[in-house]
């Protein structure tokens, strides 16, 4: 093994397992606070979308229309510099959970709104007819069934977010792509270290796709054949 190559395997032990360890303790829980709290942002929105109330429905739309027309890294842009410059600091890892909570929300409120609309009518008929308010309707019937229908979107949706979070080294925040750029900064080896934060995005991906998997075949046990 030639000296050069000596060099770029050792680059490669000493990193990797700091590169894991900052996608475990920031990409991981970025990914996962923004996401829950994104779903309950969509599931509000796609329900105000829904709604008969015209200025609630007019603000879910606008809000929508705002977080889907414009890019997520200008988005964390805004809430993280452009807020500094009125005075108003957030730390790195709060600002990158509410740009990513809330442009989760806006993304995911479509398919929720989409998969309720997929219940048929008459589910919320029959739920009515037991005396179920139209609330209840919704919580017991309506939503479990739209639930099966919205898992694979959201699950696409989840997988997507863990690769979105490396923009959030882009606002100081030393998550996995951010340590890559450390690395890379120090050893001057881009091609190899930017491969190797992306092996490990890779990983993330793979076991995320493999349980993305079961959970559908799970719900596809309560699905009518």
């Amino acid at each position: 093994m030639s000296d050069q190559s000596t060099r770029l395997w050792n680059i490669f032990v000493d990193s990797f397992l700091p590169l894991l360890k900052a996608g475990v303790l920031f990409t991981i829980p970025l990914t996962l606070i923004s996401f829950a709290l994104g779903l309950i942002v969509a599931l509000l929105t796609a329900l105000a979308r829904l709604s008969d109330i015209r200025i609630l429905s007019g603000i879910a739309r606008f809000y929508v229309w705002i977080f889907r027309g414009t890019p997520l890294l200008v988005q964390l842009f805004i809430i993280f510099f452009g807020l500094a410059h009125v005075g108003i600091i957030i730390d790195p890892f709060p600002a990158a959970v509410i740009g990513f909570t809330l442009n989760v929300g806006a993304y995911n409120s479509e398919v929720i709104r989409a998969a309720i609309l997929s219940v048929h009518k008459g589910q919320w008929e029959a739920g009515f007819s037991l005396g179920m308010t139209r609330v209840q309707t919704l919580r017991r019937v309506v939503l479990p069934q739209a639930a099966r229908v919205a898992v694979p979107p959201l699950s696409n949706s989840f997988i997507s977010l863990v690769k979105d979070t490396s923009l959030a080294a882009s606002i100081a925040l030393t998550e996995l792509f951010g340590k890559a750029q450390q690395f890379t900064a120090t050893y001057y080896e881009p091609l190899l270290l930017y491969s190797e934060a992306a092996l490990i995005y890779l990983m993330f991906s793979t076991v995320l796709s493999f349980l993305q998997a079961r959970l559908e075949r799970r719900f596809d046990r309560y699905s009518a054949r």
